[in-house]
Order: structure tokens, then sequence, then C-alpha cells
């Protein structure tokens, strides 16, 4: 049995309390064994942990390998270089993860600092994280829940939930049992931890504490909901293994074939000889690493933050950029995300079945209209100050707005008429009353829920004369609530009745009262969010909405902006429960639109879409979403929501515009093509190092490069023009393809192809290079090979910028970058030419114009062929 099930005295009798209050001896038991009153978390990964684990990459390890090698013998330069490039992308990795564990440290921060309870049979306040279960809190307006606890009593009390529940107006509370099983948003005897008491007095029971609280069940769900990898850190992950694995063959094969040759042949210094044999072979290592593959794609991803960052999306976590290219689910929170959390008056009617819109001019107004917001502006607590802030409950802050709207300054109205009495809105009554005197008349104006206010009044206002409140009247009122009500719209009614003139205000007056008409208002959807639903479909994505409100108000919401169709479902949290998960994932296709969820709900949902392989978005604003937002393969919290949402999610949008998103999708999806193309440059200059390595191995020519020059290449000149490649503009009808297969290699869509074939050419024109450099001696093959490999790859910049289009096709000019990347390498190919600098890179003194112009002539035919053969075979976009 419940709490919220369960009688004030039931209450008192499990606590073993009263409404004196624990004794300090009792209050010290319950601490020894329950704890403090704040939220505990996994004990985390120290920072010298994190830092060793990102030497776990296979492709690292054999790095490592190379370099201790490397300093054996004597190298300490080329090692230097590794071991430096190593720990730059360990304490990035490092970095990256501290930022990402704040959310529990944020939702620790939303706990009340102090509490009033009742100890010893006297009220004190005390720091909040000292209270325990059988606690007798007090709580006024402006008060935040210290801890979870049953009412026992409450005076007009209303808590803003929304960071729970995902409502946008205050819950009303009371102190009645509730039976059956009922979802948190409605569990109107209970307090919970964390929210904030925005109206009236209340008391409770403290029911529980620290982790044992709904707040602490979101920190316990944000504390084990897994960090998903990207799709492309996956593969690279995969790739790198199998890489890793294959050049510690391949340098052993070499090794043991030239170890053979040497033991076998006639060989006058086989230390010497064996010694030469092992630096081909890490040769070999280095040229098929692509060392600043991961900093490049790290700088790819920050240029993609920077874009989206224009586009009102920050980046949290980088790899998040890479995954929006591949989304193809976003489940989103309603309030706040798809709405406008602000409740608008959209409708209204009257008696005389006027309704629709309201004439900007009041001076048009009838009689009719004039009392309706009369009674609207008066009976009614809420304001706007200076600063254009707006205070109060959401309904009343809607009718001033409103008002305001109008032309008709609900401050001026309320200088006219002061309030002269009032009988405050309470939970039982669902009335609130005020009393003004109005153009010489006392009149108490009433406001409050459409059936308790047409049981209490016997008369209604019609076309400026007050008539009886006939059956047939009031069923046409009634019908229009019900008409109300199935828009979504929440409705209140308004009243009034003439007071005599000294009688002292009581309930009682709030009886045979003269019916005014009817107003009704939504939070709702933001303008922009009906193109970003429709761009969304037509980019292969699926929305999902993902609610604390009522089912009913959800969908038709869910219908008016296009993410309902014919043929969905919609669930409520309790629903969704009763589903196995083989229902659930049967159904799971259809199902548009979740209400009156749980943050264990959400995880479940998002964890269904991901168990089918699809990778999911998770938007949301609230202390709920917070566990689901991290779960997600990528978090989209709002600017304007809470700390702890932020912290837990990939993405902030500082718009809160659903349409955002969009324009990050399309963001991600050019970034995740831009690190293809810089992979694909990577790989294809390393394939044709190895092929001319390997072709030196088999025709016992002498090895083609040194391992500095070669990490030279790697590092230093391969590096501006990848990184150029992130600058690309997006290829042609980017939002017109399917989401991209998650399962989907990173050489997939005609990338490894491209490699292979441009590898290819690389390595060909470093053969013929080296082979007419032996003409001259093994020292000019060397310097011959070196220059038709660094400026073959330096070239290639230039096809690797479309799988599809040609240089001059995709626009020359379209991204500067490319050309400065070019230039800049060149320049630095021109260093290595220097007297004195020379000889750091083997480059023998006569090597002179006529052997770069062979090796120039040799790469730019390489580069010419890579371009004619998207012409002359043209691959598909994909």
């Amino acid at each position: 049995m419940e709490n919220y099930q369960k009688s004030t005295e039931e209450i008192f009798q499990e606590f073993e309390t009263s409404r004196e209050g624990l004794s300090d001896a009792e209050v010290k038991r319950r601490q020894e064994r329950d704890g403090l009153n704040e939220l505990k978390q996994k004990k985390r990964d120290s920072v010298l942990k994190l830092f060793l684990e990102t030497f776990k990459d296979a492709m690292v390890i054999v790095l490592l390998i190379v370099a201790v090698i490397q300093v054996l013998l004597g190298e300490v330069t080329e090692s230097l270089i590794i071991f430096a490039v190593l720990m730059i992308n360990s304490i990035l990795s490092v970095v990256q993860t501290r930022k990402a564990e704040g959310s529990l440290d944020a939702l620790k921060n939303m706990s009340a600092p102090s509490a009033k309870v009742q100890r010893n049979g006297k009220k004190e306040t005390i720091p909040a994280k000292e209270l325990v279960v059988g606690d007798i809190v007090s709580l006024d307006a402006g008060d935040y829940v210290p801890a979870d606890g049953r009412l026992i009593e409450a005076g007009s009390l209303q808590i803003e939930e929304g960071m729970l529940t995902g409502e946008s107006v205050a819950s009303e509370k009371d102190t009645k049992e509730l039976s059956g099983d009922v979802p948190l948003g409605d569990r109107s005897n209970m307090v919970f931890s964390g929210t904030l008491t925005t109206y009236g007095r209340g008391l409770f029971v403290v029911t529980g504490t620290g982790n044992n609280t709904e707040m602490g069940k979101v920190a316990s769900l944000i504390d084990d909901a897994s960090t998903k990898q990207t799709p492309l850190q996956k593969k690279l992950d995969s790739f790198s293994k199998k890489l890793g694995v294959g050049i510690l063959l391949l340098s052993i094969l070499i090794f043991g074939i030239q170890a053979a040759r040497i033991f076998f042949g006639d060989v006058a210094d086989v230390q010497t000889e064996l010694l030469n044999a092992f630096m081909f072979a890490v040769a070999v290592a280095v040229a098929a690493i692509p060392e600043a593959l991961q900093s490049i794609v790290t700088i790819v991803l920050s240029v993609g933050t920077n874009k989206m960052a224009k586009k009102h999306a920050i980046i949290r976590k980088l790899p998040a950029v890479e995954t929006l290219g591949s989304t193809s689910i976003i489940c989103t929170d309603k309030t706040g995300t798809l709405t406008q959390n602000k409740m608008t008056i959209v409708d209204y009617f009257l008696p005389n079945g006027q309704s629709g819109e309201f004439n900007a001019s009041p001076e048009s107004w009838s009689a009719d209209e004039k009392r309706l917001m009369e009674i609207a502006v008066l009976a009614n607590d809420s304001n706007i100050n200076e600063a254009g802030q707006e205070l109060g409950d959401p309904t009343e802050v809607a009718m001033i707005a409103f008002s305001n709207k109008l032309n008709q300054p609900y401050e001026n109205v309320r200088k006219a008429y002061p309030r002269e009495a009032e009988l405050p809105f309470d939970s039982d009554r669902k009335l609130m009353s005020t009393v003004h005197t109005i153009d010489g008349e006392r009149l108490l104006l009433t406001k409050g829920g459409p059936d308790v206010v047409f049981g209490r009044s016997t008369k209604m206002l019609l076309n400026g004369e007050v008539v009886e409140l006939t059956e047939e009247r009031l069923k046409a009122l009634q019908d229009q609530n019900e008409s109300f009500s199935d828009r979504a719209l929440r409705v209140l009614a308004f009243a009034y009745k003439p007071l005599p003139e000294g009688n002292e205000l009581s309930f009682d007056d709030e009886n045979d009262l003269i019916l005014a008409g009817l107003m009704a208002m939504i939070d709702p959807p933001r303008e922009a969010v009906y193109g970003a639903v429709a761009e969304a479909k037509s980019a292969g994505i699926k929305t999902v909405m993902i609610t604390g409100d009522h089912k009913t108000t959800a969908r038709a919401i869910a219908r008016d902006i296009g993410i309902f169709e014919e043929g969905d479902i919609a669930l409520t949290g309790q629903e969704l429960d009763a589903l196995s998960e083989e229902e659930l994932h049967s159904k799971l296709e259809h199902i548009s639109v979740y209400a009156r969820v749980s943050p264990e709900n959400k995880i479940r949902i998002v964890r269904a879409w991901q168990d089918q392989d699809k990778v999911s978005a998770m938007t949301g604003d609230g202390v709920n979403d917070a566990p689901a937002l991290k779960q997600a393969d990528i978090g989209i919290a709002m600017g304007s929501g809470t700390d702890v949402a932020k912290d837990s999610a990939d993405m902030v949008l500082t718009d809160d515009n659903f349409v955002s998103i969009i324009n990050a999708v399309e963001v991600g999806r050019n970034v995740y093509d831009n690190i293809k193309k810089a992979i694909a440059y990577l790989f294809s200059g390393n394939l044709g190092a190895i092929i001319a390595i390997i072709a030196a191995l088999l025709m016992n020519w002498v090895s083609p490069f040194t391992a500095l020059q070669l990490l030279f290449i790697n590092l230093v000149n391969d590096s501006i023009p990848a990184i150029s490649l992130g600058m690309e503009p997006g290829e042609p009808n980017v939002m017109q393809r399917k989401p991209r297969d998650p399962n989907e290699g990173i050489f997939a869509g005609g990338t490894f192809a491209s490699v292979v074939f441009r590898g290819v050419l690389i390595g060909t024109a470093v053969i013929i290079s080296q082979y007419i450099g032996l003409g001259y001696s093994d020292e000019m093959s060397v310097a011959m090979a070196f220059t038709t490999l660094i400026l073959s790859r330096t070239l290639q910049v230039f096809p690797a910028r479309s799988n599809t289009q040609t240089s001059i096709g995709a626009g020359f000019f379209s991204n500067m970058y490319a050309i400065y990347a070019f230039i800049f390498c060149m320049a630095l190919y021109g260093i290595t030419m220097l007297p004195g600098v020379r000889s750091i890179f083997d480059i023998p003194a006569d090597f002179g114009l006529e052997q770069w112009g062979i090796a120039a002539g040799l790469a730019l035919a390489a580069v010419v062929l890579m371009e004619l053969r998207k012409v002359v075979f043209p691959p598909k976009d994909k």
C-alpha cells in the first residue's frame, strides 16, 4: 500500500510520529539508520584510471611499442613526437569525461537549504539535510519542498512540480487519501523534494529522504544510465583494433622475410642488416597508423560545434555532433519544448453564444465582454513586474496577459476598482472570489472550475440583461465546456453577484451567482514546430512526444503539429507499464505519444528504440528528463531548463526552439560526411605509403622512407588538409537522405573504393619515382619517393573534397580552407629543402629541380586520374 493511499492516521502510525514531531534522541537514531537527507552517488573513477584507460586502443598500443623500440635504438626525436601526440589525446579524453559528470552535482544543488520542522513540540528551522522520516515539516509560498512527504494539512496549497512531472501548471494539493495506482503527477496528497511551493500553506510528514525520494530515484537513474558511444566512435574503435592487429602482423611478416634473406643470403654484417630490417618493419607500422586521426576528428567535430552554435545549438560533448547526423528518432518532451510553456487564452464563450476573438479595442466591447474581462483581471492574484517577469499561477497570468494584449492594461483596471475583500482559492471549493465596487455597485467576482460555477449559478448575463439560467441555457454552456475540453483546452468559468453594502463576506456568498461566461486556454505549440516536424519527416526522422501531461491534451497537440497521424497510438505511463517487452517492440513504430510518464518510462522508451538499432535523440528541460537525456544516444536540453537536464545532455538549445534540432541534424550530417572525407584522405595517403614500402621489400630496394619522414607527413603535413576538409559545405540534398544506418561502416557508401583507388595511384607514383631515383643512388631514390609521396598526398586534398563531384564541379573556391591548406603544406615542404634541414630528412645535396620535376609530375598525374575517375565512373551519392 503506497503512502498516498493511506489516511493521515495510518501515516502517523507507520512512521511512529505525531503532530508534536520527533524528539532529538529519535532523530539521532533515524539519522544513524538512514543517513542524511542528501543525494548519494557511485564512486567516480580517479583521473589516473581515466588517463590509463585511454591507452587501451589497439593503434595506441602499437604506437607505444614503436616509440619504446625507437628509444632503445636511439631514435629519440621520433619517439618524443609519438609520445607527445598520445599525451595530448589522453588529456583531452580525460577532460571531456570529467565535464560530463556534472548532472548529480546540479541535482544536489536543487535541494532545499533549510526546513521548518516540528521537533520536541516546538517549531524550529534546521538544515534540510538533517531531516529524517517522520519529521513534521511546514510549507509556505516560496518554500522549496525539502523531502518527500504525505500532507496532513493543505490550505489552498499549490506546488510547481513541472521539473518532475512535465506539467506547466502548478499542482493543487489536498489531504485526501487516494485509491488505486495513481501516477506521480496526480498524487495530490503528496509533496516531493526539490519542488516549489507557489501558493498557500501546508504541513506534511516526511516519508522519504535522500535517495529514497522521487528526486533520489532520478539521481539513481542518472547514475545507472549508460553513456552511449556514438556510431563513429564504435566504428573507429572496431577499425582501430583490426588495424592495430593487422599492422603488427604485417610488420612481423616483413621483418621475418627480411631476416630470412639476411640469414640465408651472403651478408657480411648480419647485426647491422637485422637492425635495418627491423627499422624497415617499424617504418611500415608508422606509415600505416594515422597518428593524427583522433586529433583531426576532434578538430572537425569542433568546427561542427561552432556551426551549430550559430544555429542556437551548444554542444557539450563533441561526439554528439556526429551522432546527430544518424539520428532517426527524436523523443521530445511537450511542455517548453514543442509548446511555449506559457498558458495563453485562445477562446472564450458568452451565454449569448459569442465566441472566438475579442476586439482589440476595449471601447467597442459589449457589456457582457466587459464584465467577463473585469472578473478575469480582478479575481486574480498574478502580476507582471517592471522587468516583465510574470509572477503567479500560469492560468491567472494568462488572463492579465490577455487583457494587456487587447489594449486594456490590467493595472489600470485594478486601480479603477480596488479589491475590498477576498475569499482565496482552495482545492475543496475550486473557487476564488473578490469584492470590488464597479460603477457604484458593490460586486462579488468569482472564477473557478466550470462544473462548480455552473452548480452555484442561478442566473446569467445575456446581452447586458440578467436572466434566469434555464436548463436549456445551462446545457448550451455545458456543451461548450465539453467542446473546449475535447480540444485539450483548460477552461475556467466566471460569475458575479451584487452584494449589500456593509455585509461581512462569507463563503455562503458564493451561491446564487450570475454566470458571465467561459475562457479557454492552452500552452500553445511554438509556431516554428509545425515546419520542423514536417522537415524531420522528409529527412526520415520520426518524432515521438513524451510528456508528463494528460493523454487527451498531449494527443490533441501532437495531432495539431503533425506528430500523431492516422493509425498512431497514444499511451499513458500506466498503459506502458502493462506492456511486456515483446508487446512494446511490436507496437513501438506506431506509438507517437506517451503521456503521464515517469522517468523510468522515458528510459524504457529510449532503450526500446535503441534495441531496434535506432539512433535516438531525447529532448527535455526538467529534472525528470535527465536520466533519459543521459541514456539517449544524444540528449538535448533546453536552454531555459534545469541545470540537471543541461548537465545530463550532450547538446543545449539556447533558443528552446524545436526547429534548431533539425538545423543541428543537418549540420551533423554534413560533419559526418566531412569526417569521412578526412578519414579517406588520411588512409588513402597511408595506403599509398604502405604499397610503396611493400613494393620496395619485394624488389629488394632500400626502404623508400625514414620513420621521421613518415611522422612528418602523418602528423604535420596531412593534418592541415584533413582539417580543411572539415570546412566543406554540405553535399546536395543532405536532408533528403534517410538517416544513416548506425551499423554502416566508416568506409561504406563508396568510401572504401575511393580510398583503395587513390591509395593505389599514390603508391604507383611513388614506386615509379623511387625506381627512377635508384638510377642516381639509394639516397636519391629515398628523396624522390618522399617528395612524390608528400606532393601527391597534399594535392589529394582536392579530389578528397567529394566522392561524387570533381573539385571544379563542386566549386573550386567554395572551400578556401582547402586552398590555404595546400599552400601551407607546400611551404612546409619547402622548409625540408633548406640547407641544414635536408640532412634531417635524408635529402641529398644533389637533389635538384630535375628530380623535383619528375616527382611533382608523377604526383600531379595521380591526382588528375583521381578526378577523371569521377567523370568516367561517377559513384552514386549516398
